[in-house]
């Protein structure tokens, strides 16, 4: 069994991203521990709730009966409240050093949505987190949108290369990116937990893009637009793992599970 940390968004999660890798982790015996920005339960973005959601680009339906199902649930369960807040995971040197701490878990994973970018890839505090779990050879894992934090991760010692310069990562496609106004409405919001109350104009930075900066010529960016769900897209390039989009979630779970039956996390 490993202790794993994954981090969701405050400002829209997509369901499924969150759900179906939790599911895969939970049956595989490990240990979840949840993380946001706010210390509240991540609440899925609306469109990704609705079954009749179309995506924008692709023209196709993109919420599966079961996901919605599924997320359901583990929201009426109780699963996903009382997360941690992600500024107090630090160090047991005390709450006023804002050192991150790693050791209590064995991995840490990102998972996506639009949110993803506002207050998880920007989130000094995650990068300070992922850092330490790369200087500790821990698995790191990160879907979608999620994968832009590891590019903004810099090596300590040359803040020059991120954590994934020289590696091979998957980025959401270009060609999937929306250019059209975004709102972040989110699903069974409440007044302690409401929607942002802003519009971005289309995501908020070009995630293929910024990963190729960050790997670097010796890396490797994969993004490939005809992934499906019956073809997903993930890699482990250790100790990442990465996945596409929405449609590789699951796969993205398993390859994480995979990952960690295979030894490389290292907690202390």
């Amino acid at each position: 069994m490993a202790k794993v940390l994954i981090l969701a968004s405050n400002m829209g999660l997509w369901a499924e991203e969150l759900s179906a890798p939790w599911d895969v982790l939970t049956a595989a015996g490990h240990d979840l521990t949840l993380g946001t920005f706010k210390g509240k339960t991540p609440l899925p973005l609306a469109f990704s709730m609705n079954t009749e959601s179309v995506d924008r680009k692709l023209g196709t339906k993109i919420v599966p009966q079961h996901a919605f199902e599924r997320t359901k649930a583990l929201l009426e369960s109780g699963a996903w409240d009382n997360p941690v807040t992600i500024g107090t995971v630090q160090s047991p040197a005390g709450p006023l050093t804002g050192i991150p701490d790693m050791s209590a878990w064995d991995a840490i994973v990102i998972v996506g949505g639009q949110g993803a970018a506002v207050d998880l890839s920007g989130n000094h505090k995650v990068h300070a987190l992922l850092v330490e779990a790369w200087q500790n050879n821990k698995v790191i894992g990160a879907l979608c949108y999620g994968v832009g934090a590891l590019a903004w991760a810099r090596q300590p010692d040359d803040y020059k290369k991120s954590i994934v310069h020289g590696k091979t990562i998957v980025a959401h496609p270009k060609e999937w990116d929306y250019d059209m106004n975004i709102f972040y409405k989110l699903y069974n919001e409440t007044p302690e937990n409401p929607s942002p109350d802003f519009t971005t104009p289309g995501f908020m930075y070009p995630l293929r893009a910024v990963m190729e900066g960050a790997v670097g010529p010796e890396g490797t960016v994969i993004s490939p637009p005809e992934t499906t769900r019956d073809h997903p897209c993930t890699h482990y390039d250790p100790p990442f793992v990465t996945g596409l989009s929405v449609e590789s979630s699951q796969a993205f779970g398993e390859k994480v599970a995979e990952a960690l039956a295979s030894g490389q996390s290292s907690a202390n």
